[in-house]
């Protein structure tokens, strides 16, 4: 049997003739650049999740880095960020000019550490005064301790930019990701929950002059009534219009998507609670969206050994995040060591994902855990 982490093909065939029909009509239509699908996408998305203003971008990266850009954050200032996490968080704090400022993560939900966080703030008070923004990632899936960083962020004078980019869908005390902070990016990568067929992203705020900043910065920085007269040094970040096509689509199906791979996590949950390893911890704050489903072991050895046995019986398990972004190659000119953040180091040796796709069925789901315990 083979299982993927994730079958796009399970996911869009129910649905295929509704996005060939709302591509057709972007194409009998002619209007490929910040066409009409991309305002409407704006509107649904902010009426889905509460926020003021939704501005569609080219991909989650540029998300992050058209917020920092917005906000004024740049050369000589500093923006904290978790290691765990993929690349994408720190490199855009790099290509937006800052230096990134790496965080410990909490061990129970692998989200950044309000308590590193604070600890840092107090021990490093110059290093402070530089520091103009937080990136909280809501890894996985759900929300980091979002009252505690805004709590935190407050005293110091700091922007909360919220990476929501696996946690689409996902609350936080009654509030959507991504409408916590003073703004939140998403990438509607196509393996995220809300996935287009290609690139894509959206910057969240509540600030309209933000927002009108950004939608600006987007579309190389031309005035919005003149666009050969450019008011800021802006990018070519537009969300194309024919994936916000796509995406206006799949956003009415996001809820009872999530509702499955939720199910599927308390089924996995139930039946691996006796095995010694770890399932998911969720706080009673957060609603969990289960972009990924993250099993741990505190031996690096029993990890390795279950997702070699699970890849030889045909079933997708990843390591996410093998390296740190603290141990990083490409940011050892940050002068992180090995040791210096030992949360970070610890999940990256022992934890793994395995599928939690809606479109997978019990058969399905019932192989993976044999052989998980197979493994064992």
């Amino acid at each position: 049997m083979k299982i993927p982490l994730l079958d796009m093909r399970a996911q869009l065939g129910p649905i295929r003739s509704e996005i060939d029909a709302a591509i057709a009509k972007v194409i009998d239509k002619g209007a490929f650049i910040l066409g009409e699908e991309v305002k409407l996408l704006e509107d649904e998305i902010c009426a889905y999740s509460g926020s003021k203003c939704a501005i569609g971008v080219s991909n989650g990266t540029d998300a992050i880095v058209l917020a920092l850009n917005a906000m004024d954050i740049g050369r000589s200032d500093k923006v904290i960020c978790p290691s765990f996490t993929y690349y994408a968080t720190c490199g855009a704090v790099i290509h937006a000019g800052a230096e990134p400022i790496l965080i410990d993560i909490d061990p129970k939900t692998y989200c950044i550490s309000p308590q590193g966080l604070s600890d840092y703030l107090k021990k490093n008070r110059k290093t402070a005064r530089s520091v103009k923004a937080i990136i909280p990632v809501h890894l996985y899936g759900q929300c980091a301790d979002m009252d505690s960083i805004k709590e935190i962020a407050k005293k110091y004078g700091i922007k909360v930019i919220e990476d929501t980019a696996q946690a689409f869908g996902a609350s936080y005390k009654h509030d959507k990701a991504g409408t916590i902070g003073d703004c939140g990016t998403i990438s509607f990568f196509p393996g995220k929950n809300l996935g287009a067929c290609g690139d894509a992203g959206m910057v969240l705020t509540d600030d309209e002059k933000l927002a009108a900043r950004l939608r600006i910065l987007r579309n190389q920085g031309a005035d919005p009534k003149d666009k050969y007269n450019h008011i800021y040094l802006g990018h070519n970040n537009r969300l194309d219009t024919l994936q916000a096509a796509v995406l206006r689509v799949k956003l009415k199906y996001i809820d009872s998507w999530n509702m499955k791979r939720q199910e599927k996590a308390a089924y996995y949950d139930n039946e691996l609670k006796d095995t010694g390893l770890l399932t998911p911890y969720v706080p009673d704050s957060n609603a969990h969206v289960y972009h990924q489903y993250i099993l741990r072991s505190q031996k690096r050895s029993v990890r390795n050994a279950i997702v070699d046995n699970l890849h030889a019986k045909g079933i997708d398990s990843r390591v996410y995040y093998p390296i740190p972004l603290h141990l990083q190659t490409a940011l050892s000119y940050l002068g992180y060591k090995k040791g210096d953040l030992p949360e970070s180091e610890k999940a990256s040796q022992e934890t793994f994902a395995i599928p939690v796709y809606p479109e997978l069925n019990r058969q399905q789901m019932d192989y993976i855990i044999e052989t998980i315990k197979g493994a064992l």
